[in-house]
């Protein structure tokens, strides 16, 4: 059960929903709404064309590329943050894809790449590490010093050959909090996706979300699974994995979600003969969704693990089963570009009608969830009230004539209670 001391909710009487009725009513389902190979594409007129089938699924949310000038085309190695040219369009249909979204009523995600950012000018040390001629001019001080800068020794891991940012210094934390808010009342973003988590201390995540406001947040805290020396298998108890996790969202003071690694990592593990790995030892799904489903994002894919960087893929063969797993499960899920729009229209179908029974039966971040089965070859779950669910090539159906079938497919299968009429 989600635990209610660690809610760091909040009232809201505008007319846009804040951070903490969002985390508080649960009922998000994001998109990821590109892939590793998106910038060779004409990408915001693409996501344009999409924005009406993307809002008529139910997507509550789009998160998108990083949209400011980058080094690289994928937009991951930031220069200039004010610049909204970059090699997925030019700011003209960036903003027209915003308007879009917004008349449609789903959310903006950004892409919040402030853990590093490549510098223009030589400067201490002789490496890049001064910000001149643009804006956020900043010198040495705002660059960790193990990455070539005169700052502090930064507050995480070190994302290397790049100058990483010090979020200690007090300029920094202003001139990033000015520019989350110009995203957000400028640009037309609501939503933020902070990449590369472990790169700095969860605190500042938590300064960031109070200052800007995001109306949802979530961080990339990607942490490496437990796995056995001897044949690398993924060990069965992934506790300390999800507990990290955990501590990261505590940190960042319950405000700010974080992708659920853990989930991933067992799940992709589960579907290939092994599914009794999705019950822990209490009984509970094995993930940071059975810890804090309310701020657990989980995910099969994006587009690190899978696309064409494929560094941690789900395998390809069971990726239905993946999402029967998740949009049925409490949490917040998110469904990857590739799946919705690239690998045809019965697994976009297949993937819609498992999200219209997520939102018709009100499944939602906190429902309740009874594991019935946890086979190698089967899993089944019993989800609030109404809903039943299995994945995996075993046969199994829930008990009671008053169960029905609603959507089934490649080892997968979903029921829902009939309600009797009076």
């Amino acid at each position: 059960m989600d635990n209610p001391n660690k809610s760091s909710d909040e009232s809201n009487s505008g007319a846009e929903p804040c951070n903490g009725e969002v985390i508080r009513s649960g009922r998000e389902i994001l998109l990821q709404a590109f892939n590793w190979e998106s910038h060779k594409n004409d990408w915001w007129k693409n996501i344009e064309d999409k924005v009406p089938d993307i809002a008529k699924s139910g997507f509550t949310s789009a998160w998108l590329p990083p949209v400011t000038h980058s080094v690289s085309p994928e937009g991951y190695l930031p220069q200039n943050l004010y610049s909204l040219h970059s090699s997925y369009g030019p700011e003209l249909l960036l903003k027209a894809l915003l308007e879009k979204l917004k008349q449609y009523k789903v959310r903006a995600m950004a892409d919040i790449v402030i853990n590093h950012r490549v510098g223009t000018t030589q400067g201490h040390g002789g490496t890049y590490n001064r910000y001149d001629g643009i804006p956020l001019s900043w010198d040495e001080r705002a660059v960790t010093s193990c990455s070539g800068g005169s700052g502090s020794q930064g507050t995480g891991d070190n994302f290397h050959g790049v100058p990483n940012i010090d979020h200690g210094q007090s300029f920094v934390q202003k001139d990033i909090i000015e520019w989350l808010n110009w995203l957000r009342k400028s640009v037309g973003f609501q939503d933020f996706r902070f990449d590369f988590a472990k790169g700095y201390a969860a605190k500042y995540v938590k300064k960031y979300v109070e200052e800007a406001k995001p109306v949802f947040a979530v961080g990339e805290y990607w942490d490496s699974c437990s796995y056995n020396a001897p044949d690398s298998r993924l060990e069965y108890n992934q506790d300390s994995h999800r507990q990290r996790i955990i501590n990261w969202i505590d940190n960042a003071g319950g405000l700010c979600a974080a992708f659920d690694f853990t989930t991933k990592g067992i799940l992709q593990e589960s579907v290939r003969g092994e599914l009794w790995r999705l019950r822990d030892s209490k009984g509970k799904p094995p993930g940071v969704m059975g810890w804090w489903p309310s701020r657990a994002v989980t995910f099969i894919e994006n587009h690190d693990t899978g696309s064409t960087q494929s560094h941690w893929p789900f395998p390809a063969g069971h990726i239905m089963e993946g999402y029967a797993y998740i949009l049925t499960h409490p949490g917040i899920p998110t469904v990857f570009y590739d799946h919705l729009y690239d690998w045809g229209d019965s697994t976009h179908d297949q993937i819609v009608k498992l999200m219209d029974i997520r939102k018709r039966q009100d499944i939602h971040s906190r429902s309740s969830i009874k594991i019935l089965e946890a086979q190698p070859n089967l899993y089944s779950a019993k989800i609030g009230d109404k809903v039943c669910m299995k994945i995996g090539d075993g046969s199994w159906s829930p008990a009671g004539q008053e169960w029905t079938l609603a959507t089934s497919g490649h080892r997968y299968a979903v029921w829902l209670k009939e309600v009797p009429h009076n």
